[in-house]
């Protein structure tokens, strides 16, 4: 994700470490930060929740209660309002600048629209609620897309941009809601409480890959209906069952695929891939190369 030429041509730069460019609408701020020199603990504070996310370069990252980390392209952040920032810029240049946008978001607004996510999409357990800590993620290609939109709704001069810009805001708070509901059910599913029906599913789907599971199978494990449980399942994750189900598989391959006399159909049969072509055709999907050419290349590392 790149700035335009058209706002790099209009703006101005006044400084050459967090050179900010502001862009105001009714809900919400857009704040552009260009950094053309190495620096080190610059401090950055915002009196809303925001939305951070990396364009160009990198950044280390100090937060209170998480271990510094560096901060990349196509990674973005949640931060809660009146959280302190101290920021680290160890490969900033005039011929190659650091661009990151920091988006503050009316708590109000947030408000409005998890209500509106409970109202409409409700949780299996308990309620939706915009996150009160430092989340941080990588895009996916929708969230991705829409922040690129964004940026160009926010500089442009459009009488509706207001109106525009609350359509892709109600979109981009219930995907982050989503990607964060899922990241908490894939990485900390063990620490969960056992009642918890998703929580017990997604174990019991990791744990048996190799098998051949259906939507009816998963359903009646957890005392649902078919379409019921495939709603929650979306909802909460931003993802299908099977579309789950597949990318577990694709992380075994890849896994497995770190052995070079591995045989592909061996790896298959081990992800619980009934077809070879299926698995193939998944595996390119997902990773954008075959798992010969992944193996491959696999091997050439570790040699």
């Amino acid at each position: 994700m790149e700035l335009s030429n058209r706002f790099l041509t209009n703006r101005r730069l006044e400084t050459l470490v967090e050179n900010q460019t502001t862009f105001s609408l009714e809900s919400a701020e857009l704040h552009v930060f260009e950094t053309h020199q190495a620096a080190d603990k610059i401090l950055l504070k915002f009196n809303q929740p925001v939305l951070a996310s990396m364009l160009k370069g990198k950044k280390v990252m100090h937060l209170e209660n998480m271990a510094a980390f560096d901060f990349l392209p196509g990674e973005s952040l949640i931060l809660p309002a009146n959280e302190l920032m101290c920021i680290d810029f160890p490969e900033a240049r005039m011929e190659s600048p650091t661009h990151c946008l920091a988006m503050a978001i009316s708590e109000d607004k947030i408000l409005d629209i998890v209500n509106l996510l409970n109202e409409n999409h409700a949780k299996a357990d308990g309620e939706w609620r915009f996150t009160d800590y430092n989340f941080h993620f990588t895009n996916d290609i929708a969230i991705q897309q829409i922040i690129q939109r964004l940026l160009f709704v926010f500089a442009e001069d459009h009488p509706s941009k207001d109106l525009f810009a609350d359509f892709m805001l109600r979109e981009l708070i219930i995907r982050i809601l989503q990607t964060e509901a899922k990241k908490i059910y894939q990485d900390k599913t063990m620490y969960l409480d056992g009642e918890h029906r998703l929580s017990y599913i997604i174990q019991y789907i990791r744990d048996n890959l190799d098998k051949h599971m259906t939507i009816k199978e998963l359903s009646s494990k957890i005392y649902m209906s078919e379409p019921n449980f495939h709603r929650v399942f979306k909802n909460e994750l931003g993802t299908t069952p099977i579309e789950f189900i597949n990318s577990e598989r694709i992380k075994l391959a890849k896994s497995l695929l770190q052995d070079p006399h591995k045989k592909i159909k061996e790896v298959s049969v081990e992800c619980g891939f009934n077809s070879l072509t299926y698995f193939i055709r998944q595996f390119k999907r997902k990773e954008q190369v075959s798992p010969k050419d992944y193996q491959l290349r696999i091997a050439i590392q570790q040699k």
